[in-house]
Protein backbone atom coordinates (compact mmCIF):
# COMPACT_ATOMS: atom_id res chain seq x y z
CA UNK A 1 0.00 0.00 0.00
CA UNK A 2 1.30 3.53 -0.70
CA UNK A 3 1.59 5.34 2.73
CA UNK A 4 1.56 8.94 2.16
CA UNK A 5 1.50 11.27 4.83
CA UNK A 6 -0.01 14.77 5.73
CA UNK A 7 3.42 16.80 4.33
CA UNK A 8 3.90 14.54 0.97
CA UNK A 9 0.17 14.70 -0.22
CA UNK A 10 1.26 18.68 -1.62
CA UNK A 11 3.67 16.92 -3.78
CA UNK A 12 2.82 13.55 -4.14
CA UNK A 13 2.33 12.89 -8.24
CA UNK A 14 -1.66 12.14 -9.07
CA UNK A 15 -0.65 8.75 -9.67
CA UNK A 16 0.32 8.21 -5.84
CA UNK A 17 -2.68 10.25 -5.06
CA UNK A 18 -5.00 7.90 -6.96
CA UNK A 19 -3.61 4.75 -5.38
CA UNK A 20 -3.38 6.20 -1.94
CA UNK A 21 -7.27 7.02 -2.35
CA UNK A 22 -7.94 3.88 -3.26
CA UNK A 23 -6.34 1.94 -0.68
CA UNK A 24 -8.44 4.26 2.01
CA UNK A 25 -11.44 3.11 0.02
CA UNK A 26 -10.62 -0.40 0.36
CA UNK A 27 -9.41 -0.69 3.83
CA UNK A 28 -12.26 1.97 5.37
CA UNK A 29 -15.12 2.34 2.96
CA UNK A 30 -15.57 -1.13 1.08
CA UNK A 31 -17.58 -4.09 2.57
CA UNK A 32 -19.21 -7.11 1.93
CA UNK A 33 -22.31 -8.56 2.99
CA UNK A 34 -26.25 -8.23 2.51
CA UNK A 35 -27.27 -4.35 2.40
CA UNK A 36 -29.61 -2.20 1.22
CA UNK A 37 -29.06 0.85 -0.79
CA UNK A 38 -30.45 4.19 -0.36
CA UNK A 39 -32.01 3.74 -4.15
CA UNK A 40 -33.94 0.46 -2.59
CA UNK A 41 -31.49 -2.11 -4.47
CA UNK A 42 -29.99 -5.19 -2.71
CA UNK A 43 -26.56 -5.38 -2.98
CA UNK A 44 -23.39 -7.76 -1.54
CA UNK A 45 -21.31 -4.67 -0.82
CA UNK A 46 -21.36 -1.44 0.62
CA UNK A 47 -19.15 1.71 0.41
CA UNK A 48 -19.26 3.71 2.61
CA UNK A 49 -17.97 7.29 0.93
CA UNK A 50 -17.56 9.20 4.09
CA UNK A 51 -15.05 7.17 5.85
CA UNK A 52 -13.20 8.51 3.59
CA UNK A 53 -14.12 11.81 2.10
CA UNK A 54 -14.03 12.55 5.78
CA UNK A 55 -10.58 11.58 6.37
CA UNK A 56 -8.45 14.28 5.96
CA UNK A 57 -5.61 12.06 3.60
CA UNK A 58 -8.54 11.08 1.89
CA UNK A 59 -9.84 14.53 1.26
CA UNK A 60 -6.79 16.47 0.16
CA UNK A 61 -6.04 13.18 -2.42
CA UNK A 62 -9.77 13.70 -3.63
CA UNK A 63 -9.66 17.23 -3.70
CA UNK A 64 -6.46 17.58 -5.89
CA UNK A 65 -7.55 14.47 -8.19
CA UNK A 66 -11.35 16.46 -8.60
CA UNK A 67 -9.79 19.61 -9.32
CA UNK A 68 -7.42 17.97 -12.50
CA UNK A 69 -10.85 16.73 -13.84
CA UNK A 70 -13.17 20.30 -13.88
CA UNK A 71 -13.72 21.85 -17.09
CA UNK A 72 -11.64 24.67 -17.69
CA UNK A 73 -14.69 27.03 -16.95
CA UNK A 74 -16.14 25.55 -14.09
CA UNK A 75 -16.99 28.87 -11.66
CA UNK A 76 -18.27 26.15 -8.83
CA UNK A 77 -18.59 23.36 -7.52
CA UNK A 78 -21.83 21.56 -5.85
CA UNK A 79 -23.15 18.57 -4.29
CA UNK A 80 -26.77 16.98 -2.80
CA UNK A 81 -26.08 17.05 1.13
CA UNK A 82 -24.94 15.03 2.75
CA UNK A 83 -22.73 12.60 1.06
CA UNK A 84 -20.92 15.65 -1.61
CA UNK A 85 -20.17 17.98 1.43
CA UNK A 86 -17.38 17.05 2.59
CA UNK A 87 -16.19 16.53 -1.26
CA UNK A 88 -17.18 19.93 -2.41
CA UNK A 89 -15.26 21.26 0.43
CA UNK A 90 -11.82 19.76 -0.36
CA UNK A 91 -12.24 20.61 -3.47
CA UNK A 92 -13.06 24.30 -2.73
CA UNK A 93 -10.14 24.45 -0.28
CA UNK A 94 -7.57 22.80 -2.71
CA UNK A 95 -8.24 25.27 -5.30
CA UNK A 96 -7.51 28.13 -3.32
CA UNK A 97 -3.90 25.77 -2.07
CA UNK A 98 -3.31 25.37 -5.94
CA UNK A 99 -4.29 29.12 -6.88
CA UNK A 100 -7.33 29.17 -8.77
CA UNK A 101 -10.20 29.31 -5.85
CA UNK A 102 -13.28 27.66 -6.70
CA UNK A 103 -16.60 28.20 -4.38
CA UNK A 104 -18.21 25.03 -3.43
CA UNK A 105 -22.10 24.90 -2.60
CA UNK A 106 -24.30 22.73 -0.97
CA UNK A 107 -28.43 21.70 -1.89
CA UNK A 108 -30.44 20.62 0.25
CA UNK A 109 -32.74 17.78 -0.04
CA UNK A 110 -35.39 20.13 0.93
CA UNK A 111 -35.69 23.88 1.03
CA UNK A 112 -35.01 25.64 4.31
CA UNK A 113 -38.08 26.31 6.32
CA UNK A 114 -36.87 29.54 7.66
CA UNK A 115 -34.84 32.64 6.84
CA UNK A 116 -34.30 32.80 2.73
CA UNK A 117 -35.87 29.31 3.08
CA UNK A 118 -33.02 28.26 0.23
CA UNK A 119 -31.98 25.22 -1.50
CA UNK A 120 -28.70 26.03 -2.20
CA UNK A 121 -26.30 27.51 0.59
CA UNK A 122 -22.74 28.77 0.00
CA UNK A 123 -21.51 32.06 -2.03
CA UNK A 124 -23.67 31.79 -4.87
CA UNK A 125 -21.60 33.03 -8.24
CA UNK A 126 -23.64 35.30 -10.45
CA UNK A 127 -26.61 33.56 -12.84
CA UNK A 128 -25.39 31.98 -15.77
CA UNK A 129 -22.15 30.57 -13.94
CA UNK A 130 -20.51 27.19 -14.94
CA UNK A 131 -21.30 24.82 -11.87
CA UNK A 132 -19.63 20.79 -11.68
CA UNK A 133 -21.59 18.38 -9.61
CA UNK A 134 -19.46 16.34 -7.23
CA UNK A 135 -20.97 13.58 -5.76
CA UNK A 136 -19.44 10.45 -3.64
CA UNK A 137 -20.50 6.92 -4.60
CA UNK A 138 -22.81 6.73 -8.09
CA UNK A 139 -25.49 4.03 -8.30
CA UNK A 140 -28.69 5.31 -10.26
CA UNK A 141 -27.24 8.09 -10.49
CA UNK A 142 -30.81 10.28 -9.24
CA UNK A 143 -28.81 12.32 -6.27
CA UNK A 144 -26.93 14.04 -8.50
CA UNK A 145 -29.59 14.88 -11.24
CA UNK A 146 -31.62 16.19 -8.29
CA UNK A 147 -28.77 18.83 -7.69
CA UNK A 148 -28.15 19.08 -11.11
CA UNK A 149 -31.99 20.20 -11.87
CA UNK A 150 -31.81 22.27 -8.38
CA UNK A 151 -28.97 24.46 -9.69
CA UNK A 152 -30.50 24.45 -13.48
CA UNK A 153 -33.16 26.03 -12.12
CA UNK A 154 -32.24 28.96 -10.92
CA UNK A 155 -30.22 29.43 -13.82
CA UNK A 156 -26.29 27.66 -13.74
CA UNK A 157 -25.41 25.82 -16.41
CA UNK A 158 -24.12 22.36 -15.61
CA UNK A 159 -22.35 19.97 -17.79
CA UNK A 160 -20.45 18.24 -15.70
CA UNK A 161 -20.53 15.88 -13.20
CA UNK A 162 -17.97 14.14 -11.07
CA UNK A 163 -18.10 10.97 -8.80
CA UNK A 164 -15.67 8.83 -6.38
CA UNK A 165 -17.19 5.84 -7.26
CA UNK A 166 -19.33 4.29 -10.03
CA UNK A 167 -20.99 1.42 -8.94
CA UNK A 168 -22.18 0.80 -13.31
CA UNK A 169 -25.50 0.26 -11.85
CA UNK A 170 -27.05 2.55 -14.60
CA UNK A 171 -25.82 6.07 -13.44
CA UNK A 172 -23.65 6.92 -16.23
CA UNK A 173 -26.27 6.22 -18.85
CA UNK A 174 -28.75 8.41 -16.62
CA UNK A 175 -26.26 11.31 -16.92
CA UNK A 176 -25.33 11.09 -20.50
CA UNK A 177 -29.23 11.17 -21.04
CA UNK A 178 -29.33 14.03 -19.58
CA UNK A 179 -26.60 15.45 -21.50
CA UNK A 180 -24.05 15.27 -19.03
CA UNK A 181 -20.15 14.88 -19.08
CA UNK A 182 -19.64 12.03 -16.72
CA UNK A 183 -16.37 10.50 -14.74
CA UNK A 184 -15.49 8.83 -11.58
CA UNK A 185 -12.59 8.21 -10.50
CA UNK A 186 -13.23 4.41 -9.92
CA UNK A 187 -15.32 2.00 -10.87
CA UNK A 188 -16.31 -0.91 -8.66
CA UNK A 189 -14.30 -3.13 -10.72
CA UNK A 190 -11.23 -1.27 -9.14
CA UNK A 191 -12.16 -1.21 -5.38
CA UNK A 192 -13.20 -5.31 -5.86
CA UNK A 193 -10.06 -6.18 -7.33
CA UNK A 194 -7.74 -4.02 -4.96
CA UNK A 195 -9.98 -4.84 -2.09
CA UNK A 196 -9.17 -9.02 -2.75
CA UNK A 197 -5.75 -8.49 -3.36
CA UNK A 198 -5.34 -6.37 0.43
CA UNK A 199 -7.47 -9.60 1.79
CA UNK A 200 -4.50 -12.15 0.99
Amino acid sequence: MVQLNSASLATASLDELRQTLLDLLCTKAYKEGDFTLSSGQKSAYYINGKLVTLDPIGAIALGRLLLQELSPQTQAVAGLTLGADPMVSAISVVSAYAGSPIPGLIIRKEAKGHGTQAYIEGPLPPTGSTVAVIEDVVTTGQSALKAVHRLRDVGYEVSQVLALVDREQGGAKLYQEAGLDFKALFAIPDLQQRWQSLQS
